[in-house]
């Protein structure tokens, strides 16, 4: 039997949308609603439901910035066939994202077992949300944001990049938080930071999805939770993409920083009292 219903797959994909691009923690938020649901977070086929519905919201990307991808993945064509568009900076930054995405992959198969296991508790969830505020609020304090997307280089690619590994180890981190805070430390603006960050979440979320289907099939997640959960998460996240970038454009991270001290506040309090088991 599956351990997610077509309701309950309702609310996680709405979750899911709304904050796998905010710098929330989408993982911490469907950690948390599942815990409120009464879902076993720390079930296999729980663990894979999540992965699966990320590819939702990564569609939503793919759709909204399909005319940037298709300018990109065009350039990286060209270049590979002619050596004078190499240098061209759309066919280097296909190749950074390429690079930047090596070391999660890494990490991702290698500590798996920690990842679904101890790492997975609740308690983590809410340590990770204070303490990456923290560096939220750190990053956009020191960031001088001067630095457009035209201006990125490889080893600004590498290290934001890199940075995902930090929200895959400690879920509440926030791929999306630790991604732009990286960003505002390396100078971007803060909607370069937030393109950025999108750009590089495409093949990471999206490899983590297709690779936990199988698991997520095979562990007993009935089909019909698994494709409403992906839609709604596809549909809200749409929304919300078009919402942050106007929003960081003429703000800053401050409204975030102080949402996720309140929610890991208040994640310990349910945790301490019994609400909420981790």
């Amino acid at each position: 039997m599956s351990a997610i219903s077509v309701g309950q797959a309702v609310v996680l994909g709405v979750v899911e949308g709304v904050t796998e691009f905010l710098p929330v923690s989408s993982t911490g938020h469907l950690k948390i609603t599942e815990g409120l649901m009464g879902i076993p977070v720390d079930d296999k086929s729980v663990v894979a439901f999540t992965a699966v519905i990320q590819v939702g919201a990564i569609a939503a990307v793919l759709t909204y910035f399909y005319k940037d991808i298709a300018r990109i993945v065009t350039a990286w064509g060209r270049g590979l066939a002619d050596r004078e568009e190499r240098y061209h900076h759309d066919y280097k930054f296909a190749w950074w994202v390429i690079f930047a995405t090596v070391p999660i992959v890494v990490v991702g198969l290698a500590a798996k077992p920690l990842i679904e296991g101890p790492l997975a508790s609740l308690w983590v969830v809410a340590g990770s949300l204070i303490v990456g505020s923290g560096l939220m609020w750190a990053a956009d304090q020191m960031g001088r944001h001067k630095r457009g997307e035209d201006d990125t280089s490889l080893k600004d690619a590498m290290l934001v990049g890199s940075s995902q590994i930090l929200a895959l180890l400690f879920p509440g981190f926030s791929r999306s938080g630790a991604t732009m805070s990286t960003g505002l430390i390396l100078d971007l603006e803060r909607v370069a930071a937030t393109r950025l960050s999108f750009f590089l979440g495409i093949p990471a979320l999206t490899g983590a999805g297709l690779y936990e289907l199988k698991d997520a099939l095979g562990a007993g997640v009935d089909t019909l939770p698994l494709v409403v959960g992906t839609v709604v998460s596809f549909g809200v996240a749409y929304a919300s993409i078009a919402w942050l970038l106007k929003f960081v454009a003429k703000h800053s991270f401050n409204a975030f920083v102080v949402y996720r001290v309140v929610v890991g506040v208040l994640l310990f309090g349910l945790l301490g009292t019994g609400v909420l088991h981790a």
